[in-house]
């Protein structure tokens, strides 16, 4: 797929990615599966580079779930300490790209290298006003749900909330991705039919797009793809193919 093929004045604002299949594509050539890990930082870059040429205003990442920390310790210190790197040697290419970066998830939780590093990236990327890129990183939807269910309770025993009046958009602004629209566009890599506990609520009426391709051979060429299937749909939103073309 050529990006001349993507019509740019029907772009998807928010695109989110499960980026998932690394461990596969490392045991297909006989590695460990950090190989795979280290060698998916290509198509972070590219996907990345790809949605900020394109003029998408949010690209949201599937880094480290909730549920990661139940790997094997050799994993998780290998992936904790690859973040660090691959932080350390893409801000400049964030920054070249005008991208600035923004996290979701329980980051305090992280190894303290990692915020560190995190921190660091977010104040070098701070002034960029071009795509936003946010890795979500410890993050899970029931996570996510689970912390807004705290915070609204908390007003509500504050009296400053009246369960009676709780409406959807007060549910989203004490979401992670609160000051961003919902994606229009979640893309699936390696073939899975699932969604992994990732944007539970924000995903109700987003356009999936599973591809069977392997995170580490992700290429801007898969990305143009996705986009190009995403326009070709027709977004209904519940209501009929009859109402949507009045």
């Amino acid at each position: 797929m050529h990006v001349d093929q993507i019509n740019k004045a029907n772009l998807p604002k928010h695109i989110a990615i499960i980026m998932d299949g690394n461990g596969r594509w490392a045991k297909k050539k006989g590695a460990k599966r950090i190989f795979g890990h280290k060698s998916a930082i290509k198509a972070v870059r590219e996907s990345a580079e790809a949605c900020a040429e394109l003029g998408v205003a949010y690209l949201t990442l599937y880094a480290f779930s909730t549920e990661n920390w139940n790997r094997p310790k050799i994993e998780v210190d290998a992936l904790m300490e690859l973040l660090i790197l691959t932080i350390s040697n893409e801000t400049e290419t964030l920054i070249k790209n005008n991208i600035r970066l923004n996290t979701i998830g329980a980051i305090e939780k992280l190894p303290r290298g990692c915020i560190h590093k995190l921190q660091e990236a977010k104040r070098a990327t701070h002034n960029n006003n071009g795509m936003v890129l946010n890795l979500a990183l410890n993050y899970s939807g029931r996570w996510e749900i689970t912390e807004m269910v705290k915070k609204i309770a908390t007003k509500v025993e504050q009296g400053t909330v009246s369960p009676s009046e709780i409406q959807q958009e007060d549910i989203q602004q004490y979401l992670e991705t609160a000051e961003m629209p919902d994606p229009e566009l979640l893309i699936r890599t390696s073939g899975e039919l699932r969604i992994s506990n990732f944007l539970l609520w924000q995903i109700a009426y987003t356009e999936l797009f599973i591809t069977e391709i392997l995170w580490p051979d992700f290429r801007k060429e898969h990305l143009y793809g996705a986009i190009y299937a995403y326009q070709h749909r027709e977004r209904r939103f519940g209501k009929t193919s009859e109402q949507i073309k009045i």
